[in-house]
C-alpha cells in the first residue's frame, strides 16, 4: 500500500470491505475539545465536539446509545482527492434502504451502518466491488 488509488472504478473494484469488531455510537457534547482515549474519531463542530465511541463507553459516560453502529472499513488505500467512492458506497446502500455515515481517514474510508444491518451492508458492498 504505497500509492493511493484515485480512479473511481479502481477504488470501487479494490475496496474489499471488512467488518470490524465492536459496536459504535456517534455522540456529541457541548464541551469544546472533549476527548476520550477510546474514541476512534473526534470532530470539532461549532456546537461542540462529536465523537465515535464504543457503545459501552458511551453508555458509561451518560451519552445516548440508542443507535448502535457497526464499522465497515473499505480497505482500499483511496486518494484523499479521489472522486466517487463515497457516492458509490452510499448509493449502493441507499438502494437497499441501509443508512450510512462515511468517515474518511488518511488511508481508508469507513462506513458506519446500523449494527443490525451490518451483514446486509457487507454483502452489498462486497458484491458492488466484485461487479466493478
Amino acid at each position: 500500500m504505497t500509492t493511493p488509488i484515485k480512479a473511481t472504478h479502481s477504488m470501487i473494484a479494490a475496496m474489499s470491505p471488512a467488518l470490524g469488531p465492536g459496536t459504535w455510537v456517534f455522540c456529541t457534547t457541548s464541551v469544546q475539545a472533549f476527548t476520550h482515549p477510546e474514541a476512534i474519531a473526534t470532530f470539532a463542530e461549532d456546537e461542540g465536539t462529536s465523537l465515535i465511541l464504543p457503545q459501552t463507553t458511551a453508555r458509561a459516560l451518560g451519552f445516548p446509545a440508542d443507535l448502535p453502529m457497526a464499522c465497515i472499513t473499505l480497505t482500499v488505500y483511496s486518494a484523499l482527492d479521489g472522486i466517487g467512492l463515497t457516492a458509490a458506497v452510499a448509493s449502493a446502500l441507499a438502494q437497499a434502504g441501509i443508512p450510512c455515515n462515511m468517515v474518511a481517514a488518511f488511508h481508508h474510508d469507513h462506513v458506519f451502518v446500523p449494527a443490525d444491518r451490518a451483514q446486509d451492508a457487507l454483502a452489498i458492498l462486497t458484491k458492488h466491488a466484485a461487479s466493478a
